[in-house]
Formats: structure tokens, sequence, C-alpha cells
């Protein structure tokens, strides 16, 4: 399996090499550390030349928009050129659940990001919450040029960004949400996403799937997330870990 999106510079409960040992014993072999603000491109980065089996991404989050600047960019594509294990742009979008940013900021930094992936011919990596008619419209003005695509993750949307997403070549990251007893939504989505266009994140250290709801979510907890999607779909685990394997090498490698 490989856990498509995770934090570790963000994780507390055991040392780096720990967390990505443990994983390992639970059948991860390959992770993608994600970057969220000017403070943390380089640390990715870093992580990525300590360990072998971890990629990185390079990109501003929406709730960070507001730190984003000329320089920031200039990082971003330094950092990513002829850099192989920078897999992607992201994480990038809109988050209007919490307005960390203000939104006009949050929509002109997910622009110009966008633009940075095309730039680099790299796959993006978007996060959306609440925003799912602007994410949508943003999208579709820079669809004809995004030539990679890239993930939807952690879905929590709707049937209609849902569809929209897969009908544009995107596919859909799903995490320990699925497991929650409130999240029926999310299953539905599940249910509508071929199997041959979704990959497996924890999200890592946030969103903890059960049984383990409560401590810090880590990336040893990956086959949980494997497991739900194969009793949703009616498939076997192996299938799906197979599968969202071989989705992760066709849009990232």
């Amino acid at each position: 399996m490989i856990d498509s999106h995770f934090h570790l510079d963000y994780l507390k409960q055991g040392s780096r090499e720990e967390i990505v040992s443990l994983a390992q014993e639970e059948g991860v072999k390959k992770f993608i550390t994600i970057s969220v603000s000017p403070e943390n491109l380089d640390e990715v980065i870093q992580i990525s030349r300590d360990f072998e089996n971890i990629y990185c991404t390079q990109g501003i989050h929406p709730h960070d928009a507001k730190s984003y600047s000329k320089e920031v960019r200039e990082k971003i594509i330094k950092n990513s050129l002829n850099n192989e294990k920078v897999l992607a742009t992201g994480e990038i979008g809109l988050d209007y659940h919490y307005d960390n940013s203000p939104r006009e900021i949050q929509k002109q930094v997910f622009n110009e990001q966008l633009e940075i992936s095309i730039e680099l011919n790299k796959p993006i990596i978007i996060h959306t919450r609440e925003a799912e008619n602007d994410t949508e419209s943003i999208i579709k003005n820079q669809l004809s040029n995004l030539k990679r695509k890239g993930v939807f993750h952690s879905f929590t949307s709707g049937l209609k960004l849902a569809e929209f997403a897969l009908d544009s070549g995107f596919y859909i990251g799903f995490n320990g949400i699925i497991t929650f007893k409130n999240a029926e939504n999310v299953r539905d989505v599940v249910r509508l996403t071929p199997l041959d266009k979704i990959l497996l994140e924890t999200d890592s250290p946030f969103l903890t799937p059960s049984p383990h709801r409560g401590k810090e979510n880590s990336p040893k907890y990956l086959k949980h997330i494997a497991q739900k999607i194969a009793d949703i779909k009616n498939v076997s685990l192996k299938e799906v870990q197979e599968k969202t394997t071989k989705n992760f090498e066709q849009l990232f490698l």
C-alpha cells in the first residue's frame, strides 16, 4: 500500500524513523509527506532526502494563502524543478469552513498555484471544503492546460463535485473519514468512484480511522481505510491494495 497524503513533520508520537518503520510493518511501502505553508516547504524536501521511500510536494494550503508571495512562488518552483522526489503541487485549493485566509486571496493563490503546476507539468493535490462551486469553476478554467490532473484529497464534498472530478480525469483520495459513523455521504462517493480512480491516504496526524479514534493518526493505520473500501465495494482487501498502488504509480511516478 501507499499513503498518498500524510504530514510526517506534524506527527509527535515517536520518532520519524519509528513512525515509518511501524507503517512498513503494516504493509505501507511508500509515502508522500505534504507541504502546507511557507514554513515547511524546505522541511518536506529534507524529509524526502532522509527517507528513500518518502516523496513530497510543494504548495500552500488555503489556510495559509495570506502568506503566499512572489518569494514563496519562486521557492516552490526552485524546490520542484529537476527534483524527482517532488511529485505534485499541493496541497492547494479552497477552504470556506474556517476562512483562515480571505476567500478572494484563497481563489487568487489557488489559481496561481495551478499555473505553477502547469508550468512544472506536475499533478495537483486539491483541498476543498465547503467551496465546491468555486473549486469546480477555477479548475474548469484551467482544465485544458492541466495535462496530468491530480487528486481531490480527503474527499468530503457531494456527488456533484465527485462526478466532475471523475469526468475531468482526477483521482479521489479517501482516508479515515470513511470509517466515521456519520460519514455515509462520503461512503456514497466511495461507491460511485471506480476502484481505478481511488487513492489511499491517512492525512495523519489528523482523521484517525476507527477503531483508533482518539489517538494520533499514523500511516500504520492505512490498512483500516483499505479494508473499509474493500467492504463498501465488496471486493478483496488485496484487490484494493494492488489497485490503489497502481493508481498512485500511474498518477505520480
